[in-house]
């Protein structure tokens, strides 16, 4: 399963590192070193990314902002700001470019992480939440049915869900709603579900005392071995290195 691919603008080297191992400690892709507007522009118009980190600072005379007000108009890539910049003048500027997240510098860990699953989360729903828009007339039902399907799957997520399942609380055959799923979310039904499955996981080994194979046993998977290669096929890691990490962090605190 393709993982999300993060391009980082920063103009400070160390702290783009520091983001980047960050994210690649949670599975994602990243790339970083991009330091100026026009260098962010031929590496974006050259390579597909899922979501990009942008400092306000950079190096050149055209800034963060501007960089956010083209991917504004490009409007097919979230951005996040990440900055100490929090200024009247500047944050006016920002709001100008309809960011989907802000993260403040100094930052935590946490706070990178958590922006940027609930920001590629949003995201990859925005076709369906039509319903959160003032919309005088609705033409296409379709994002309405698919959000109740996907609030059914979170709900059902340690259950065994079927496709026939799902096309059941809708009026199409299984075969058409696998299509218009994934012409809705980027995502085959059965995609959606393995990655809510494993985001259940990963927030039951950190908060939860059970074993790895109670974990796995609670959330459906057939056997071990099939939770373990979806944990790593998601992640990037097995799901023992996760815990293992989990574990160092807390003795840490």
């Amino acid at each position: 399963m393709k993982k999300a691919n993060i391009l980082i603008v920063e103009d400070e080297l160390l702290i783009a590192k520091n983001i980047s191992l960050i994210l690649k400690n949670e599975g994602y892709e990243t790339i970083y070193g991009v330091t100026d507007y026009d260098a962010a522009l031929n590496i974006l118009e050259s390579t597909e990314f899922d979501l990009v980190l942008i400092d306000i600072q950079l190096n050149g005379i055209l800034d963060g902002v501007d960089l956010g007000e083209y991917l504004l108009k490009k409007n097919s890539i979230p951005f996040i700001y990440i900055t100490s910049n929090t200024d009247a003048i500047t944050v006016n500027r920002v709001k100008e470019t309809r960011p989907h997240g802000f993260i403040v510098k100094p930052f935590k860990p946490v706070d990178v992480v958590t922006t940027v699953e609930i920001v590629l989360n949003n995201f990859a729903h925005v076709n369906i939440d039509s319903f959160r828009y003032k919309i005088e007339k609705i033409e296409d039902d379709v994002p309405f049915i698919l959000k109740k399907v996907v609030s059914y799957i979170n709900e059902n997520i340690t259950s065994k869900i079927t496709i026939d399942e799902l096309a059941s609380l809708t009026r199409w055959t299984p075969q058409h709603f696998n299509l218009l799923f994934k012409k809705y979310t980027n995502q085959t039904p059965y995609q959606y579900i393995l990655i809510k499955k494993i985001e259940k996981a990963k927030a039951e080994i950190i908060e939860d005392d059970l074993s790895l194979l109670d974990v796995s046993l609670g959330l459906g998977f057939k056997s071990y071995s099939n939770f373990c290669n979806a944990f790593q096929k998601i992640t990037g890691q097995t799901p023992e290195h996760f815990k293992k990490e989990q574990n160092i962090k807390k003795l840490s605190k």
